[in-house]
């Protein structure tokens, strides 16, 4: 832990001076110079911090502004999802929720509930597994091949019977989520539980969340899906307005 507190604050000195040598630096730690350089040399490494050649300084590099980028982005759909959540929530009267990826899985950062679904368990903070919900299916169909490919190759546990756990099988799922522009889980993470959802993109067209309906599938049957999937795509694609992508 001290390890940790102290790369830390070496970055919240660079931070603070813009630059800054190992003297400099090993000073404020009140440690060795030679502790200075190691965990420079790690958080060089990870491309958090570089050094300037000719003067022998060390300053922030882009590893943190990608940090603070995928930080401000989980903030903004946060921050900008919440009245639209509110809003499809009190229409359609089920639990709506925004999931955002966090490495295998999604996790919901913002959820509403409504009317119907007064008895619904929380969903907010929870990581649920890609494969066995309609927000991690959204997530999953969109992201590299590689990434996705190896994703998908590892063990996918079974929760219900119905689980897709095959990889072909899931592989032309996702196809058609990214064809149709939704996708659903039907009693795939729990008995009982259906969902849809649709992708919501940021000013850049990439996929940073996926914005779901769920509720009890006695409610939601086929004919009530189908409406529900329009209403999910078209509160996704005004949270992608407010995060400022104006494609289609």
């Amino acid at each position: 832990m001290q390890s940790v507190d102290r790369a830390v604050s070496v970055l919240e000195i660079l931070a603070r001076h813009g630059e800054a040598g190992v003297t400099e630096i090993a000073d404020e730690l009140e440690v060795h110079k030679s502790t200075a350089f190691r965990l420079l040399g790690v958080l060089e490494e990870r491309s958090l911090v570089a050094q300037a050649k000719d003067r022998g300084k060390y300053y922030l590099a882009a590893g943190v502004l990608r940090l603070a980028g995928a930080a401000a982005a989980r903030l903004d759909i946060s921050q900008e999802g919440a009245p639209v959540c509110r809003e499809l929530a009190d229409e359609v009267g089920e639990t709506v929720n925004i999931a955002v990826l966090d490495e295998d899985a999604a996790v919901n950062i913002m959820q509403a509930r409504g009317a119907a679904s007064v008895t619904a368990q929380n969903w907010l903070g929870r990581r649920t597994p890609l494969h066995a919900t309609s927000s991690g299916k959204v997530l999953l169909a969109h992201l590299p091949t590689t990434l996705r490919e190896g994703l998908m190759a590892r063990t996918l546990p079974r929760f219900t019977p119905a689980t897709v756990t095959g990889t072909a099988a899931l592989r032309e799922e996702l196809r058609c989520v990214t064809e149709d522009g939704y996708a659903l889980a039907r009693e795939e993470l729990e008995v009982g539980l259906t969902a849809v959802a649709a992708p919501a993109r940021a000013h850049d067209g990439q996929v940073i969340g996926a914005l779901s309906i769920s509720g009890p599938v006695y409610r939601l049957d086929e004919a009530r899906l189908g409406e529900l999937s329009g209403r999910a795509v078209a509160a996704a694609a005004e949270l992608s307005r407010r995060m400022g992508y104006g494609g289609d």
